[in-house]
């Protein structure tokens, strides 16, 4: 098979996607860039519980696209002939579309936990969360910040002299 500079691209972009485009934070301690500067009300609670979960992964056109292009330049590369060339550009753009799509899913698919809190009003509450290791444990006290939209807990931070 030849050396293809549209296929050198499409793999290149590939691999960025697996190693670089993944979904942003999702733990206890990533913040978005809009978050910044943001107030946010702090609740204090309770671990009741905490089970894993799965958070799924992102569902962009970069998967697609990036397997078109690839699946296209193979695919063309296998027919033979102008007709079969375009042939296989095209099944192979399809399939290598859908194939990216689940490449990036899985990829970007992570562990998360949700973690089901008493608040000191008696209310409970669960939040899902990335599972960064944090290991909640039943009891431990911890707090849950928010502001309106997505809530994470942490751990309570001890006083401080």
């Amino acid at each position: 098979m030849q050396n293809h500079p549209v296929l050198t691209m499409a793999l290149l972009a590939a691999a960025s996607l697996a190693f670089g485009g993944c979904a942003a934070g999702l733990g206890g301690d990533d913040y978005s860039r809009a978050e910044a500067r943001q107030t946010m009300r702090i609740r204090f609670a309770t671990v009741e519980s905490v089970r894993p979960v799965k958070l799924e992964g992102t569902k962009t056109p970069i998967g697609a696209t990036a397997g078109a292009v690839a699946g296209g330049v193979i695919g063309s590369s296998l027919g033979r002939g102008h007709t079969g060339s375009s042939i296989g550009a095209v099944l192979g753009a399809v399939a290598g579309g859908v194939g990216g799509a689940a490449v990036e899913e899985a990829v970007t698919r992570q562990n998360g936990a949700e973690i089901t809190v008493r608040l000191e009003n008696g209310e409970y509450l669960a939040v899902v969360q990335a599972d960064k290791g944090e290991n909640f444990r039943r009891g431990e006290r911890v707090r849950l910040v928010g502001s309106g939209q997505a809530t994470r807990v942490t751990r309570d931070a001890p006083a401080q002299d």
